[in-house]
């Protein structure tokens, strides 16, 4: 389905854009703290609309298939790592280190892309 431009990202960096030039300069103290909030959450909105939800279903996939998990969840994931399921020398271990490095990545280009050096 196509969207009627501008899309949600262009509409979220044109309102923050917005609150950062013109709005926060008026504004001082908690206020301003609350205007650079407001404006770091948009931006992580946006990312997070460009970025899309692939790579999540792709992870829960991956993770379903190591675990065994129906959910597919974080946690039963960390419970296997925990219990040394894929301590290294295991057969998983290349695999799931790749995974929490692509998922800390994708995490990290949403929340916070100055870590990667991007932003």
């Amino acid at each position: 389905m196509w969207r009627e431009a501008p899309e949600g990202p262009n509409l979220l960096a044109t309102a923050r854009d917005a609150l950062l030039q013109e709005i926060l300069p008026k504004l001082s103290g908690t206020d301003a703290f609350t205007a650079r909030m407001i404006a770091n959450a948009m931006a992580i909105a946006a990312r997070e609309a460009v970025q899309g939800d692939a790579w999540v279903e792709e992870t829960r996939a991956t993770m379903q298939r190591l675990t065994g998990a129906a959910d597919a969840s974080d946690r039963a994931l960390a419970a296997a790592i925990r219990a040394g399921a894929y301590d290294p020398g295991s057969a998983h271990h290349a695999e799931v280190v790749a995974l929490l490095r692509e998922a800390t990545r994708m995490r990290c280009a949403i929340s916070a892309p100055r870590v990667l050096g991007k932003g």
